[in-house]
């Protein structure tokens, strides 16, 4: 089983969702909102989640796919896992965002 390691930027934009979910709806639906998540990283680590390729113009070996209202952008580490790098807003353009979060 393959496995999935959060990078810092990642982790810093999930406590961000975590915060504003649980500011809006509630502490419940901030955790259901979190698990549903890492559920989906989970199965992303094992193949189980259809992700496209992040456009080449980008020069990004990485992939993405959708999970409820966000997107996360992956990669392969050499470890043979996968790196969680962004978790953004289905609002926000994610390919800008990402590739700031690349640079970081």
């Amino acid at each position: 089983m393959t496995g999935f390691r959060i990078q810092h930027r990642a982790a810093a934009q999930l406590d961000e969702i975590y915060c504003y979910t649980r500011a809006q709806w509630g502490q419940v639906q901030a955790e259901q909102y979190l698990r549903a998540l890492f559920a989906s990283f989970k199965r992303a680590a094992q193949g189980g989640v259809p992700s496209r390729p992040v456009p080449a113009e980008f020069g990004v070996d990485g992939y993405f796919y959708r999970c409820r209202k966000h997107f996360v952008y992956w990669k392969w580490l050499e470890s043979g896992e996968i790196g969680i790098v962004a978790v953004l807003h289905e609002r926000m353009h994610q390919i800008e965002r990402f590739q700031q979060d690349l640079d970081d």
